[in-house]
C-alpha cells in the first residue's frame, strides 16, 4: 500500500483544484485552436483567450488590456525588472529591490549590476518588513524603478503595499511587486495600493504549472524582450497556453468564491500548528507575530529549531511522508542559508535550523496533529545525535530520545 502523504508545501506549489483540472480537459480535446488563426477553432480560441484575460484582469481590479500571460512568476519577474530597466536606460539607472527578494528578483538586479545598473537593497526589521526611513533615504534622481514582495514566500510576512506604492507614485517611480505568494490568499487592488507592474502566477493558488501573467498599468512602457509574433499585446511572442489559461481564470475565481471560508480555515491550521510546534523546546517563530500576526500569510508557519539542521528534520519527515520546506538553500542545491531568514537578523546555523510549513485548503486537523507529533519525535532524535546541544540539555534530550525509541520497539 502506498504511503499516505501529508502535504505541507504550498509554498512551492500546490495540487491542482479537481474542479480546475476537470473544466481544463475540454480545452485540450475540444477547444485546442490557435487564437491567431482564422478559423472557427482559433477565433473560438480568441474568445477564450479574452474571456481568461477578462477574469484574471477583475481579480486584482484591472483592466484586461494591462495583463500579459507568461510562463509564470519567474518570467513575469524578468520581464518587468528587464523591461524597465531596458526602456528607462536613458532616464536613470538606479533600482531598488528589498532584501527579501525572490531570486528571481534578486538574480536579475545583480546582472544589472554587472551591466552597469546601480542597485541597492533596502533593509528589513526582524519580522521581514521593509524599513520605511532606509527606504526613502536610499531614493535617488536616478531612480527608475522598486521592486518589493507583496508576501514573503519564506516568512509569510505582508508589506504595507499601498505605502510602498504611494511613495514611489509620489516621486514618479515605477514600482513593481512580486505577489506570486499573496494572490489568492490576500484581496489584491492594484489601483488602490498604487501599483504599476505586478507579477502572480496560477500554481501556489491549486491552478495549473507553468503559466502566470504580469499586470502592467496603463501608460507604463516596458522594452520587449523576446522578438517573434505580436502575441500579448505584442509584448510577449508565442501561441497562448490557453487550456493551463482557462485553468489560471478557474483556479482564480474558486479562490475569489471560497476565499473568506478558505482563509477561516488556513488560519485556525495554521494557528494550531504554530501552538503546537512552540511546545517543542528551544524553538523560534519566524516572521510577523503577536499583534502583527495579521500581516502574516494565512498559511505560512516557519519555525527554526535550534541545535540541528533544518535538512536532516526535512528528510526525516519526508520518510515518514510529511511534505515541508527547509530555511537553508539546499533544496536548490547549494549550501548557502536562506538570505530571508539572514536578512532578519538569524545566524547561519539558525538559518539552517529551520523549516517551513505552508498548508492549503485540503489540509485537516488530524494531520496538523500528526505533524505535531512526528516533528517532536523527529526533534528529540537528531538533538540526541547532535554535538552542538548545550551541556544542560543534552541529558533530558537524549532520556526522552531513548523513550521515544523504547515505546517505537514495543510497538506503542
Amino acid at each position: 500500500m502506498a504511503q499516505n502523504i501529508i502535504y505541507m508545501d504550498n509554498g512551492d506549489t500546490s495540487r491542482i483544484d479537481d474542479e480546475t483540472l476537470e473544466y481544463m480537459n475540454h480545452f485540450y480535446t475540444n477547444s485546442y485552436g490557435n487564437p491567431v488563426s482564422l478559423h472557427s477553432l482559433g477565433m473560438e480560441a480568441d474568445e477564450n483567450l479574452a474571456e481568461a484575460r477578462r477574469i484574471i484582469a477583475g481579480t486584482i481590479n484591472a483592466e484586461p488590456e494591462e495583463i500579459i500571460f507568461t510562463s509564470g512568476a519567474t518570467e513575469s519577474n524578468n520581464m518587468a525588472i528587464n523591461g524597465i530597466a531596458e526602456y528607462l536606460k536613458n532616464k536613470g539607472n538606479h533600482i531598488l529591490i528589498s532584501s527579501v527578494e525572490h531570486s528571481s528578483v534578486k538574480a536579475v538586479a545583480h546582472r544589472l549590476k554587472n551591466d552597469g545598473y546601480k542597485i541597492d537593497e533596502i533593509i528589513v526589521d526582524s519580522e521581514g518588513f521593509i524599513d520605511i526611513e532606509d527606504f526613502i533615504s536610499k531614493i535617488k534622481v536616478t531612480t527608475i524603478l522598486v521592486s518589493v514582495i507583496y508576501a514573503n514566500y519564506e516568512i509569510g510576512t505582508i508589506q504595507n503595499i499601498e505605502e510602498i506604492g504611494s511613495i514611489c507614485r509620489e516621486r514618479n517611480i515605477i514600482f513593481h511587486t512580486d505577489a506570486a505568494q499573496a494572490y489568492g490568499k490576500i484581496k489584491i487592488d492594484v489601483k488602490k495600493e498604487n501599483i504599476d507592474l505586478m507579477t502572480f502566477n496560477a500554481h501556489k493558488n491549486h491552478g495549473p504549472k507553468g503559466v502566470g501573467a504580469l499586470y502592467i498599468r496603463k501608460g507604463i512602457k516596458l522594452r520587449k524582450l523576446m522578438e517573434g509574433g505580436a502575441h500579448e499585446f505584442n509584448l510577449r511572442p508565442g501561441t497562448e497556453n490557453i487550456p493551463a489559461l482557462m485553468g489560471f481564470a478557474r483556479s482564480a475565481e474558486i479562490a475569489q468564491r471560497d476565499f473568506e471560508a478558505n482563509n477561516k480555515i488556513l488560519i485556525s491550521l495554521r494557528d494550531k500548528l504554530t501552538d503546537g510546534l512552540l511546545k517543542i523546546d528551544h524553538v523560534t517563530f519566524n516572521g510577523p507575530k503577536g499583534t502583527n500576526i495579521s500581516k502574516r500569510l494565512p498559511h505560512n508557519v516557519d519555525i527554526t529549531f535550534h541545535y540541528i539542521e533544518g535538512e536532516a528534520i526535512l528528510m526525516h519527515l519526508s520518510l515518514r511522508g510529511i511534505c515541508v520546506s527547509s530555511g537553508s538553500a539546499c533544496s536548490s542545491k547549494t549550501l548557502e542559508p536562506s538570505h530571508i531568514l539572514t536578512a532578519i537578523g538569524l545566524k547561519h546555523e539558525q538559518a539552517h535550523g529551520s523549516i517551513r510549513f505552508t498548508l492549503s485548503k485540503f489540509n485537516t486537523e488530524e494531520e496538523i496533529d500528526e505533524v505535531i507529533k512526528n516533528v517532536t519525535e523527529v526533534v528529540q532524535i537528531l538533538r540526541s545525535m547532535s554535538s552542538f546541544v548545550p551541556e544542560e540539555h543534552s541529558e533530558l534530550i537524549s532520556k526522552n530520545a531513548k523513550t521515544f525509541y523504547k515505546n517505537k520497539k514495543a510497538g506503542e
